[in-house]
C-alpha cells in the first residue's frame, strides 16, 4: 500500500505522520487490496481573524483496482479530524468488500448452470 501525505497551509509534523499511518493501518487490515492512499490534511483560516475557530480538514482518497474511494473529516483539533477521516475510510472500504463478496456468491456463472443440466440429462441407460 502506497500512503502520500501532504499538507496544505500545514507542516505535516512527525506525530501527524504517525497518527496517520497507525489509523490507516486499520483499513489495511480490513482490506488488502488497496493500491493507494493519498491523505491531505489542511487548516482553514477563514473564522480566525474575526474570533472564529481554526477548522482542520482531513481528507483521503483511496484507490482500489476499478475504483476511488473519497473521505473528508472537520474538526478543531487535527488529530479528532485524523481520527474521524480513518473512521469514515474503513466503513466504506467495509462496506466496498462486501459488496465484492456479495457479487462472487450471487453469480454462479455459465458453466455451473450448464453442468446441472448436464447431470439431470445423464440418465443411466438400462
Amino acid at each position: 500500500m502506497n500512503v502520500s501525505i501532504s499538507g496544505h497551509h500545514i507542516s505535516i509534523t512527525d506525530a501527524m505522520n504517525t497518527a496517520v499511518h497507525e489509523k490507516l493501518t486499520k483499513v489495511e487490515r480490513h482490506f488488502d487490496q488497496i493500491q493507494s492512499i493519498q491523505v491531505i490534511l489542511s487548516l482553514d483560516n477563514s473564522g480566525a481573524s474575526d474570533g472564529g475557530k481554526k477548522s482542520h480538514k482531513a481528507e483521503a482518497i483511496l484507490r482500489v483496482s476499478g475504483q476511488e474511494m473519497f473521505v473528508q473529516a472537520f474538526d478543531d483539533d487535527m488529530y479528532k479530524a485524523i481520527n474521524e477521516m480513518a473512521d469514515k475510510l474503513d466503513r466504506q472500504v467495509r462496506k466496498y468488500k462486501t459488496r465484492q463478496e456479495r457479487k462472487k456468491v450471487r453469480r454462479p456463472g455459465r458453466d455451473g448452470r450448464y453442468e446441472e443440466t448436464m447431470v439431470a440429462d445423464a440418465a443411466p441407460i438400462i
